[in-house]
């Protein structure tokens, strides 16, 4: 596990509230691609469905960060695209299944028109670092 530095609120900057402005660390950078409401076989998870969604994209960058050798508490960066809004309070409960408040990284969030597959509603990626 590597030793992050989460500042949530620099001088001069507002407060975030779901995410820390700022988080830095030493170590090895692993970028974790975009993760989709699939299960193992390929099979979308949760149609029309943002909380199994969210649920199952947390499940796989779990398994995406395990591989690297690195865990949620190394994620130093979460980008969350959705295709509505109002699918980030599942988003946010799914995380704060695997991320507690203190260890919130730095977070964007972005509405996109479409994703790869229009029964998507949500993708999201993850930057962390490892403690080398």
């Amino acid at each position: 596990m590597s030793e992050l530095t989460r500042i949530p609120a620099p001088d001069g900057v507002a407060a975030a509230l779901q995410y820390s402005h700022v988080v830095l660390g030493t170590g090895r950078f692993v970028a974790i691609a975009g993760q989709l409401p699939l299960d193992e076989q390929g099979r979308l998870v949760g149609e029309g469905d943002p909380a199994a969604q969210a649920g199952q994209v947390f499940e796989n960058l779990r398994r995406c960060l395990a591989a690297a050798g690195a865990t949620f508490d190394d994620v130093a960066k979460l980008t969350y695209f959705v295709t509505d809004m109002a699918h980030m309070p599942a988003l946010r409960a799914a995380r704060a299944g695997h991320i507690p408040d203190d260890r919130l990284p730095a977070a964007s969030a972005v509405q996109v028109a479409a994703l790869v597959r229009p029964e998507f509603l949500m993708e999201v990626e993850a930057f962390a670092v490892v403690a080398p």
